[in-house]
């Protein structure tokens, strides 16, 4: 389903997420705990959205479960690939063609782990009552509170500095400190970039509308399996290659600003802060073969 599509999954697609652009996961032994716990944790989550029913329990934990168990043994290699390549190329100057060909290898790989989750999710959405759609409604709202608070209430000298923050943080848990130069390098791609915070909050909550309706019209009409699956495919792939428009057009500037900015400040760090890098790429390499290994 539209919500199980993209909410079970979440967590799996945030660990992998979190390797492949090397964000803050302090020690390796935290990936390996996140990852094994993955589907308890993942039910938690999304039992806080549309509270399971008796019924529905043992089957969204089997499902998370066997999603984990795919995954550790047909994608985590894939990931390991990435992560190779990666680690091929910290010691040298990269182009942001280089940077954006990774992201689009993130962005394969998360779309492949949705699309496992798909038969099950549709299952799901199908047996939603009203009842859990009215509980998924408040926790959207109660979200998108949350967002208006940390993104809109702020002006945009906050954004920038929250925005900046994060960015050195992860950037600094894979190079190591960063040097005030380098430091006002990240600031400086803060403060000039396109990313907009009230288009993406529209957005949000357009999509969160678009996955209501869907979710009700599935509890009115009862469609088949496939009718749905199919629906909820479509939902997703909008999400993930949005319709021509301002928000294809803001991700697509997001992204092509993100290859620009991360080349740039790799070819600024040191050959020190690379063999950082290599490092801390190869240390997510060990913890994933150990990952594979415990099937």
């Amino acid at each position: 389903m539209l919500l199980s599509t993209r909410m079970r999954c979440a967590k799996l697609a945030r660990i992998i997420g979190v390797l492949l652009v090397a964000a803050a996961l302090g020690a390796c032994s935290t990936i390996k705990l996140a990852y094994n716990n993955l589907p308890e944790l993942s039910y938690w989550w999304l039992d806080a959205y549309v509270d399971f029913d008796g019924s529905q329990t043992p089957k969204v934990r089997d499902e998370l479960a066997q999603l984990l168990s795919w995954h550790r043994q047909n994608e985590l290699p894939r990931v390991l690939g990435v992560l190779q390549e990666a680690q091929a190329l910290a010691p040298r100057d990269v182009t942001a063609a280089q940077a954006c060909r990774m992201a689009d290898q993130i962005r394969e790989r998360l779309l492949a782990v949705t699309e496992r989750a798909e038969p099950a999710g549709t299952e799901l959405a199908l047996s939603l009552t009203e009842a859990q759609l009215q509980q998924l409604e408040r926790k959207y709202a109660k979200n998108n509170a949350e967002y208006r608070k940390e993104w809109l209430d702020r002006s945009r000298a906050e954004v920038q500095e929250k925005r900046y923050e994060k960015f050195l943080d992860r950037l600094e848990d894979f190079y190591g400190r960063l040097t005030p130069e380098q430091r006002e390098l990240v600031r400086q791609q803060v403060a000039q970039s396109v990313f907009d915070p009230r288009l993406a909050g529209s957005e949000r909550r357009q999509r969160q509308q678009e996955a209501l309706a869907l979710l009700r019209g599935f509890n009115a009409t009862k469609p088949p399996p496939a009718e749905a699956r199919a629906a909820i495919h479509a939902y997703v792939m909008r999400i993930a290659d949005p319709p021509p428009g301002p928000w294809r057009d803001h991700q697509q500037a997001l992204l092509q600003e993100g290859c620009r900015n991360l080349a740039a400040l790799h070819n600024a760090t040191s050959a020190s802060q690379r063999e950082q890098a290599v490092r801390r790429l190869q240390a997510y390499q060990d913890d994933l073969r150990q990952l594979v290994a415990a099937r």
